[in-house]
């Protein structure tokens, strides 16, 4: 289990495999301007100036919605997941 440090937050995006009527698979968000993820490891968050720590504001198990091209694609194992930043995310979905 990857354990991010600072403001990064580890999540696995979810595939979407879009095809068109005839059945042919396009490939995958390529036009797409944001991704939906669910947050698997969250960084105690990141320090201000003067020392105080500032809490992330997601938690492991959010929905979240990304912009497409954030972050850093790796291996945990056998899954494939990313390491973005608390400030790539754009919305925790309800």
């Amino acid at each position: 289990m990857l354990k991010p440090l600072g403001d990064r937050i580890v999540v696995k995006f979810e595939e979407v495999e879009e095809t068109t009527a005839s059945g042919f698979v396009l490939a995958g968000g390529s036009h797409e301007a944001t991704k939906t993820a669910t947050v698997v490891a969250v960084g105690q968050g990141s320090r201000t100036l003067t020392g105080e720590l500032v809490a992330p504001s997601v938690s492991a198990g959010d929905k979240v919605l990304v912009e497409n091209g954030a972050g850093l694609d790796v291996k945990d194992g056998d899954d494939k997941v990313s390491i973005i930043r608390e400030a790539d995310i754009l919305a925790v979905l309800a």
